[in-house]
């Protein structure tokens, strides 16, 4: 099995990267993290991988974390999710906000993802209450508020990892008024 991979990169869209070692290109399913971790065209870049073989096709997809590609092959073993559906939830959700829901039954997050409605995250939770633990670091998870804060966000456009961070800058002395939360979150876009 290919478990990572380090080579040239060669061709970087939305969803996957191209890299090429010793002459032979790898497309590579990634995440939002392995964008963010920087990879330009012509330079080396390193990343941890999972090979699923199909009858009709290979398909490499790509972690800039051990533990993002650990998570996945959790995500993996649940019935009905599929690596695509694995690959889109980490994408959206950092791995200590996905423990962190999965620690608090909180299925109202992982329906956040697109593709994961109310009972597949409700799935994922019951399968993995005992496969994960909380995080060390314990990160904020959304109140009934920053629900309706989040929701509010993404329907605005922006992505579901942006409104997470919008979220979590709001200071803890805010009231609980969704209208003034949604006018402090937006001011964190507003910042240079």
């Amino acid at each position: 099995m290919i478990t990572s991979i380090r080579g040239t990169v060669q061709h970087i869209e939305e969803g996957s990267l191209t890299l090429e070692v010793n002459g032979i290109g790898f497309r590579i399913a990634i995440t939002n993290s392995v964008l963010d971790a920087g990879p330009e065209i012509g330079k080396p870049f390193f990343m941890h991988t999972f090979l699923v073989v199909r009858e009709d096709e290979l398909s490499l997809y790509g972690f800039s974390t051990s533990e993002q590609l650990s998570l996945f092959k959790v995500l993996l073993g649940i019935s009905g999710i599929g690596p695509k559906l694995a690959l889109a939830i980490l994408s959206h959700l950092s791995p200590d906000v996905l423990r962190s829901a999965v620690v608090n039954q909180q299925a109202g997050v992982l329906a956040q993802v697109p593709g994961v409605g109310k009972k597949t995250g409700e799935k994922i939770i019951f399968h993995l209450k005992d496969v994960l633990s909380a995080p060390m670091v314990e990160e904020p998870l959304p109140g009934e508020f920053d629900t309706e804060v989040l929701d509010a966000l993404t329907t605005l456009g922006y992505s579901l990892v942006e409104a997470q961070a919008a979220v979590q800058s709001i200071p803890e002395d805010t009231p609980e008024d969704v209208e003034e939360r949604i006018r402090v979150a937006l001011r964190y876009f507003a910042k240079p």
